[in-house]
C-alpha cells in the first residue's frame, strides 16, 4: 500500500452537474480512501473486460504482444493505458482530425508513459510498450515486436490484424449516478457541514468557514482526526489505522482556485499536480520549466490526485524531500495560510522555515510570480533512481537569474539569483544564500565557479545519518557547476560541456547572451526513445519450443479475474474440494520428515489434511 507499483490502479470518473461533465483519471486504489469515493464511478480491469462479456482490446493486445507473465501487475498496466486512452480520445475542437480506425489520438510518446509509473520484475518493458503503442496513431507497426498478430518479418503488419479499438465503448459514469448526483444537489443545504453515511466518521466540509466549526467541535482532536485531500501521503507515512475520523477537504472551492493574471499564476492548495502541470505547461518559459520538472514527480496516476498543497506542506511539516518545494522555492513563490484567528501571506522560504504547522493551519493558496523570459534563466535538476519519475529524489535542485550585458566588455552580470537545493539529507528545500550573494554583481568566469563551488560544498551538509553524504554533495555541485557555465562567457567548450563530475550541462546562449530558455523549457520528453527495430530468427529445429504463441490465461490475468494463492479472499471462501498449495518456510535446514502435527492448528482454514512434499 505504497502507491509505487501500479498493480492496482483504477479508473476514477467524477461528474459535474453543473457543466454536465465526466472527468476521468487514473488513480492507485490502494491509497483511495473509500469516503472520497462519493459520487465517484470507478473502472476496474474487470470493468472493462470480463469472460462474460468478453475482452477489451487493451486486455487482448496485452495478450498478444506476450505483455504477461506472472499477471499481477497486469491489471495495473491495463488501467493505466485504458486511462490515457480515455484521457486521449475526449471530443477535441470542432475541425479535429479523427484518427485512422483502430487507433486513438494517443501519441507513442504518449502511450510509453502512460505505464512509467507501473512496475513489472518479470515480463520486461518491450512487449508492455508495444502493446501500448499498437494504439497510437503515429506508430510504425512494423518497428513493434513479437507478437500473435501477425509473424514478424514475414508477414505484413497491418491494424487489422489488431483486436478492433474503437473510443468511447466503454461507459465509465452510469446515467443512474447522474441522477443520483443532481438529485443531491438540488436537496442539498448549505449551513450543515455534512458527514457521508451519518456517524462513520468522514466529514467534508464545503467551505473554509465549515471547516473551522469542525475544528471548533469538541470531538477534534488532532491525533485522531486526519485532514485529508487525496491520501497519497500515506504511500510514505503508514499512518492509516491511526485515525477515527477524516476530513475531507478536496470539496472546498477555496483550496482549488486557478487564478491567472500579468502578475503570476495562483493555484489552490488542493489543486492536483496533473492539473497544476496542465496550467503551468500553457505559460512562459518559467512556468514550463516547473511544469517538466512536476512531470517527473511521483507517478501519473499519483498526480492526479496528490495535490501541490500537500506536498508541501508534507515538506514543511514530516521534512518529505519535495521536490515541488525546491522548485517553487527558487521561482519566487509565496503561500497564503489561515492559523485559527488570521489569515497571512508568506513567502514560502518563510513558511518552510517556521516549526512545523499544528492540523488547524491551513494552506489555502501558492502563488508563481511570472518572471517573463527577457534575461531570465530558470534550470531544475534532479537525480533519482528513476529518471523519468516515480522515485525519490537524491538531490534536486532550481535555480533562476536574473541577466544583463555589460556594453563594454560584452560579458553578462548576475542581477539577481535564486540557488534552491532539497531532499540532500536536511529538513526541507533551502537556498545557498552565502553562494547567492557572492554571484550578485559578477559576471561568470572560471574563478568566480570554482569559489561559488567551493562556498557551496561548505553549505550543502547533509545531516547525521544521511546516507552517502559525499555523493549527494558532489551532485549538488556538479548542478550547480552546469548551470552557470551556462552563464559564462570565458570558458572553452571542452569545459563547458563537461562538468568536474562528467555530467554534460544543457545551458545554451542566445544572441542576447542569456539562456535560451525557450529551447530548453519543453515539457516532458518527447523524444525518449531511440526508434529500435526487434528482429529474430526461429528455427523449427525443436518446434513447438521457441514459438511465439500466446500464454494461455494471459488475457484472464490482463482483466483481473484470476485469483493468487496468498489472495485473502481466496483464503477466506475455502471450501472442500479445492486443492491449495503454500509454501512453509523453516528457520533451519527443512528435515526429511515433517511432523504433520506443526500444522494441526491451521489444519481448520486449509481443510481436513495436510500433505507434504520435501525434497532431500
Amino acid at each position: 500500500r505504497a502507491g509505487g507499483c501500479g498493480a492496482c490502479v483504477v479508473l476514477i470518473s467524477k461528474y459535474d452537474p453543473t457543466t454536465d461533465e465526466v472527468t476521468e483519471f487514473s488513480a492507485s486504489s490502494c491509497l483511495t480512501l473509500v469516503g472520497s469515493l462519493n459520487h465517484c464511478s470507478v473502472t476496474t480491469s474487470e470493468g472493462i473486460g470480463n469472460t462474460r462479456d468478453g475482452y477489451h482490446p487493451v486486455q487482448q493486445r496485452l495478450a498478444g504482444f506476450h505483455a504477461s507473465q506472472c499477471g499481477f501487475c497486469t491489471p495495473g498496466m491495463c488501467m493505466s493505458i485504458f486511462s490515457a486512452l480515455v484521457k486521449a480520445d475526449k471530443p477535441g475542437a470542432a475541425g479535429e482530425p479523427a484518427p485512422p480506425p483502430g487507433f486513438s489520438k494517443l501519441t507513442s510518446c504518449e502511450a510509453e508513459h502512460a505505464v512509467s509509473g507501473n512496475l513489472c520484475r518479470c515480463t520486461g518493458y518491450r512487449p508492455i510498450v508495444d502493446a501500448c503503442k499498437s494504439f497510437a496513431a503515429d506508430v510504425d507497426l512494423e518497428d513493434l515486436g513479437l507478437n500473435s498478430f501477425w509473424k514478424k518479418g514475414a508477414d505484413r503488419a497491418e491494424v487489422g490484424k489488431l483486436p478492433e479499438y474503437s473510443s468511447g465503448a466503454v461507459c465509465t459514469f452510469p446515467e443512474f449516478l447522474k441522477s443520483e448526483i443532481k438529485a443531491s444537489v438540488d436537496n442539498q443545504t448549505n449551513n450543515v457541514p455534512a458527514a457521508i453515511a451519518g456517524e462513520d466518521g468522514w466529514y467534508h466540509p464545503r467551505s473554509i468557514q465549515e471547516l473551522h466549526s469542525l475544528f471548533d467541535s469538541n470531538w477534534f482532536d488532532e491525533k485522531s482526526v486526519k485532514i485529508v485531500a487525496s491520501n497519497t501521503g500515506a504511500g510514505v507515512y503508514k499512518d492509516q489505522d491511526l485515525y477515527e475520523k477524516y476530513i475531507d477537504i478536496k470539496g472546498i472551492p477555496e483550496l482549488s482556485v486557478i487564478n491567472r493574471s500579468n502578475k503570476g499564476v495562483e493555484i489552490g492548495a488542493a489543486v492536483s499536480i496533473s492539473k497544476a502541470i496542465e496550467v503551468f505547461s500553457d505559460g512562459t518559459p518559467v512556468f514550463r520549466k516547473i511544469a517538466g520538472h512536476l512531470s517527473k514527480v511521483a507517478s501519473p496516476f499519483v498526480r492526479n490526485t496528490a495535490t501541490v498543497g500537500g506536498n508541501v506542506i508534507m515538506s514543511q511539516r514530516l521534512q518529505f524531500p519535495s521536490d515541488i518545494a525546491t522548485v517553487l522555492l527558487a521561482a519566487g513563490s509565496t503561500v497564503t495560510i489561515q492559523t485559527a484567528s488570521k489569515m497571512l501571506c508568506l513567502t514560502l522560504e518563510e513558511f518552510l522555515e517556521q516549526p512545523p504547522c499544528d492540523a488547524k493551519t491551513i494552506l489555502l493558496s501558492i502563488f508563481v510570480p511570472d518572471w517573463g523570459s527577457d534575461n531570465v534563466i530558470f534550470e531544475t535538476s534532479r537525480a533519482a533512481p528513476r529518471p523519468f519519475g516515480n522515485a525519490v529524489s537524491y538531490v534536486n535542485s532550481a535555480f533562476l537569474a536574473r541577466t544583463s550585458g555589460d556594453a563594454a566588455s560584452g560579458e553578462l552580470i548576475v542581477d539577481e539569483i535564486c540557488l534552491a537545493f532539497g531532499a540532500y539529507g536536511v529538513g526541507h528545500a533551502s537556498r545557498a544564500r552565502k553562494v547567492e550573494e557572492f554571484l550578485k554583481g559578477k559576471s561568470v568566469s572560471a574563478s568566480v565557479i570554482l569559489e561559488a563551488v567551493r562556498l557551496l560544498k561548505d553549505v550543502i551538509s547533509p545531516s547525521e545519518g544521511t546516507t552517502h553524504p559525499e555523493y549527494r554533495v558532489s551532485l549538488a555541485v556538479s548542478f550547480l557547476f552546469s548551470f552557470l557555465s551556462s552563464l559564462a562567457t570565458d570558458l572553452d567548450e571542452p569545459a563547458k560541456a563537461i562538468t568536474p563530475n562528467g555530467i554534460s550541462t544543457n545551458g545554451t546562449m542566445n544572441g542576447n547572451g542569456a539562456s535560451s530558455l525557450e529551447k530548453q523549457s519543453k515539457v516532458g520528453s518527447d523524444d525518449l526513445p531511440i526508434r529500435s527495430r526487434q528482429e529474430l530468427v526461429f528455427t523449427e529445429e525443436y518446434k513447438p519450443v521457441g514459438k511465439p504463441t500466446t500464454k494461455a490465461g494471459a488475457e484472464l490475468q490482463a482483466s483481473g479475474i484470476l485469483q493468487y494463492s496468498y489472495s485473502s479472499e481466496l483464503l477466506q471462501c475455502f471450501f472442500k474440494g479445492i486443492l491449495t498449495g503454500f509454501m512453509v518456510t523453516f528457520s533451519s535446514a527443512v528435515p526429511h520428515t515433517v511432523n504433520q502435527d506443526l500444522f494441526a492448528s491451521h489444519s481448520e482454514p486449509f481443510g481436513s489434511s495436510f500433505c507434504s512434499l520435501y525434497f532431500s
